[in-house]
């Protein structure tokens, strides 16, 4: 790696030339997995559910994006020859006759995603590349490409895919429909939600495809392709702007001082992916951020994942999050799919002349000093916290389902809280972290997707509050087989009263409450923060109950203030990619919660020391009142059941 320049570069130390010696070992590590005739990189891994073959075409049409960012910001110069070795491949994987032929669009539904990577960079490196294939290639490509025109797909990011082949292919002389991007930019104006955010699809499903996906195509499109005008009025791509720089505000509080995005919702193997929309803003001129603010989100994103070993000692990403952990994969993932990693390297496409490039660094919001901030789509009060640099959101509106639903929780979506410094125990069938359940007589917590949002407010002394409610209810998924695209799932029922649950987080601190609304022969646990080390986490316990466990940076806390009688811990091995051991802890009730009953915990993650400044509680029918240690009083009044 180039040395570190730490007058430019103040917080990461990290240039472009540190941008390309990443990119050109990440390039180069894929010689070994050249399929003979170049259409197939087969890299090494469990196969997705597509099969090898479209994991070959994944392999190669996500390091392309890579490969064609590297090129278009060198304005073409290819030292390496990557064109031509892609080249190569385009003439055979379009070939009907070629054994390395690949899956088509109209056959295969992934060949659709990879199709607009393809096309994508084909119009990014137009001149050094389409323009200088035999004509019969530029056929054979156009033909393939061209599979995709009336075909179905999801109402989902997938439009995307498309819209952006279509384009190419408008442009390059080949098939397409005007009533196809016409359906697609439909589908995309149903996705939006307040203060430019975006949900990929119908459910409540807030998560970095918003970013890597549903911001970054738009802008990219209107800025690659000749559209704006014909296909996209003006007018669209203003309110598209506006969504962009509005959602980047929410995006960059959302980032830990340490480079790490929130780890929350699917295809997190995409890792540093979530740095995609912060370049699209720049390069398009839309974003409305200043250069060294994109540079420090982008280069702390990808220096956190190369310095905890995101690309491998070979060179290669492969399925995990920092290291190998295939337990976060969804059945969709294959060994070539991590690549859409490329996504966050696009500021390579950027000539190093740019701002974006000579600008001195910006400080994140969470270097600047503690941030409170309600972010209404996905129902998340956001606490950035200085001292620690860590940014964690309290969920009250984000599940990937919607209100009624009866599915299990899926753990990346439905659990009470995430952070840029943890992640839930992903191998548990229950939902073992920041939960508030109740308890069958097998043990059994229940879960809570289908919940509705209550409320959502910024009240005065940088105190956030939140609630929501839902029927709980137990789901049997033992037989549930189908493809995992991050959902819950399903399987016989059985239902639960209503439990409402609330909080109110000041200074890093949350004050938990719950209320069961109905008849229960259960208990209520409630759970803190999962923390994961090298070993099992030590334990702290006092009265109270108050129970506390210590990761290897981190300290998770719990203080029972109302009606909580036992504490205790849950640990489990190989269940996190942040440690081999994850330690939650819990407080539960002795016997059965009567209806109404308002039960209140204070619920922390901090860096140890002492205990922090818990605010004094008083409950009062569905009145409560909180007294901080400054003397600054808060009230909020529980909805009627």
């Amino acid at each position: 790696m180039p040395p570190e320049d730490r007058i430019r570069s103040s917080y990461t130390g990290w240039t472009r030339e540190h941008w390309v010696a990443v990119a050109d070992r990440m390039l180069n590590a894929l010689e070994p997995h050249w399929s003979p005739s170049g259409a197939r990189i087969d890299l090494p891994g469990p196969p997705s559910r597509n099969g090898v073959v479209s994991d070959g075409l994944e392999g190669f049409a996500r390091t392309f994006m890579l490969a064609g960012f590297r090129v278009a910001g060198e304005h073409g110069a290819d030292p390496g020859g990557l064109l031509e070795r892609y080249a190569r491949g385009l003439a055979a994987g379009t070939d009907p006759a070629s054994p390395e032929a690949w899956p088509r669009p109209d056959e295969l539904g992934q060949a659709k995603v990879e199709a607009a990577s393809i096309a994508l960079v084909l119009q990014m490196t137009r001149p050094w590349l389409w323009d200088r294939l035999d004509d019969v290639v530029r056929e054979r490509v156009a033909a393939w490409l061209g599979t995709v025109v009336g075909q179905v797909y999801p109402p989902i990011n997938w439009v995307w895919f498309r819209i952006v082949v279509e384009s190419f292919l408008r442009e390059a002389g080949g098939p397409w429909s005007a009533e196809d991007i016409e359906q697609d930019l439909a589908v995309h104006q149903s996705l939006r939600r307040a203060d430019g955010w975006l949900s990929d699809g119908q459910e409540r499903s807030y998560d970095h495809y918003t970013g890597w996906a549903l911001h970054t195509y738009p802008l990219l499109w209107t800025h690659l392709f000749d559209v704006t005008g014909s296909l996209c009025s003006q007018e669209l791509r203003d309110q598209w702007s506006a969504d962009l720089a509005r959602y980047l505000e929410d995006a960059a509080i959302l980032v830990g001082a340490d480079g790490s995005p929130l780890m929350q919702g699917r295809s997190l193997a995409y890792r540093f992916a979530a740095a995609a929309p912060f370049w699209v803003g720049a390069l398009t001129g839309t974003g409305g951020q200043e250069p060294g603010l994109v540079r420090r989100v982008a280069s702390g994103m990808l220096r956190h994942f190369v310095d905890h070993g995101a690309v491998e000692p070979d060179g290669l990403l492969r399925l995990g999050w920092y290291g190998e952990w295939p337990a976060i994969r969804q059945s969709y993932s294959g060994p070539g799919s991590p690549y859409w990693a490329a996504k966050g390297m696009l500021g390579l496409a950027v000539p190093a002349d740019h701002p974006l490039w000579t600008d001195t660094e910006c400080p994140l919001p969470v270097e600047k000093g503690d941030t409170a901030h309600v972010i209404k789509a996905p129902g998340w009060l956001v606490s950035a916290r200085h001292d620690t640099g860590v940014v964690t959101v309290v969920n009250h509106g984000t599940d990937h389902a919607l209100p009624g639903d009866t599915r299990s929780d899926a753990p990346m979506y439905a659990r009470l809280a995430y952070s840029t410094a943890t992640m839930p125990p992903l191998v548990c069938t229950q939902p073992v972290d920041n939960s508030v359940g109740l308890l069958d007589e097998n043990g059994l917590l229940s879960h809570r997707a289908g919940f509705r949002t209550l409320f959502l407010r910024e009240l005065p002394g940088g105190v956030l509050a939140g609630a929501s409610c839902g029927t709980v209810r137990w789901v049997d998924t033992s037989a549930d087989d189908s493809p995992d695209h991050g959902s819950g799932r399903t399987g016989p029922v059985r239902l639960g009263p209503s439990v409402l649950v609330a909080s109110v987080i000041r200074d890093g601190v949350e004050i938990r409450l719950a209320r069961v609304d109905g008849e229960t022969p259960s208990p209520l646990r409630l759970s803190g923060w999962s923390v994961t080390g090298d070993r099992r986490p030590d334990t702290e316990v006092e009265a109270g109950p108050w129970i506390a466990v210590n990761g290897v940076t981190l300290r998770s806390g719990l203080c029972g203030l109302h009606g909580f009688d036992h504490a205790g811990v849950d640990n489990h091995a190989d269940a996190s990619p942040l440690g081999a051991f994850a330690a939650t802890p819990w407080l539960a009730t002795a016997a059965s919660v009567l209806p109404g009953h308002v039960l209140v915990a204070a619920v922390w993650l901090d860096r140890g020391g002492a205990r922090p400044a818990i605010p004094v509680v008083a409950v009062e029918r569905d009145v409560i009142s909180l007294r901080w240690s400054d003397g600054l009083h808060t009230q909020v009044t529980l909805p009627n059941p």
